[in-house]
């Protein structure tokens, strides 16, 4: 779900390949007025098919920079995502997940974990944030789908990756969040699962076309209409990452970085907060 950007870290690359698809994702160009550099590449997590995602303005940014990077760089190592993720998930003594959302949505909920081969007992011990993001892999047809950020990690060949977040920093957002806000998180989450394959689809397809008018409309819909959620899940981690982005910038690295693709929408995204901070962004696909 292009909503979550790097959230759901378990998906595992699909064993039989469709035929590519082309695409045109959105890719910026950073300058500074001492003659920094660095390109901003709009990514999604998962894809139901495979993308022809390297053009020429790629290309060029990609060899223009000396580093990746992502939000998460271990993305290939299962065990470590799988441990870090028990190892924040877990605390005894939680409510029944039915008591967690609102009594319109139990019945959804009862049919999600039906549908994943799950029991409502299984989280007695597995905390809301942690739920939240199980049910939306039941919920998520594109499973084992293609995600870009491998395959920008892929393509660094000897570059050096550089994470943004790493998994557990990444999961610790969720972890940090008020109760209230992960039972809003698992509402929202399961409020979703109804329609989510054709929501795949069509974020794929905005994706693949770089429509950035439509990207930043989805970082208004959702878990992030939550205004906390979106604050803590979206606003506050682009101010984070604008930062780690200038640091590089001034230390005079070259980065091509490569996040979400809602990441860069609106004037929340990092290309205005570049920009906001003195840089020339330009769009060059």
């Amino acid at each position: 779900m292009l909503r979550l950007g790097g959230l759901l870290l378990l998906a595992a690359l699909a064993a039989c390949s469709p035929k590519p698809v082309p695409a045109e994702p959105a890719l910026w160009e950073v300058e500074g007025t001492r003659g920094e550099t660095a390109y901003l590449f709009g990514t999604i997590h998962t894809l139901p098919r495979p993308a022809v995602w390297r053009g020429e303005a790629v290309d060029r940014a990609l060899a223009e920079t000396d580093r990746i990077v992502v939000e998460v760089a271990d993305l290939a190592n299962d065990a470590k995502m799988t441990k870090v993720f028990a190892d924040l998930a877990r605390s005894p003594d939680q409510p029944p997940l039915s008591q967690r959302v609102s009594p319109e949505s139990r019945k959804v909920l009862a049919a999600l974990l039906n549908k994943g081969g799950m029991t409502e007992s299984q989280f007695a011990t597995t905390e809301t944030w942690a739920a939240a993001l199980m049910l939306a892999r039941i919920g998520d047809r594109s499973e084992g789908a293609y995600g870009i950020d491998r395959a920008v990690i892929d393509a660094a060949g000897r570059k050096p990756v550089v994470e943004l977040e790493g998994a557990a920093r990444q999961l610790g957002i969720f972890d940090a969040l008020p109760e209230k806000e992960q039972r809003d998180l698992l509402g929202a989450i399961v409020g979703e699962t109804a329609n989510v394959e054709a929501e795949q689809t069509r974020l794929a397809e905005t994706w693949r076309k770089g429509d950035m008018t439509a990207i930043e409309a989805e970082t208004h819909r959702g878990l992030l209409a939550d205004p906390e959620l979106r604050q803590a899940l979206f606003t506050n981690r682009n101010r984070d990452w604008t930062e780690r982005i200038v640091a590089m910038l001034q230390r005079g690295e070259r980065p091509f970085v490569a996040v979400g693709a809602a990441h860069m929408a609106g004037p929340e995204g990092l290309p205005a907060m570049l920009a906001a901070r003195g840089y020339r962004v330009t769009r060059v696909q």
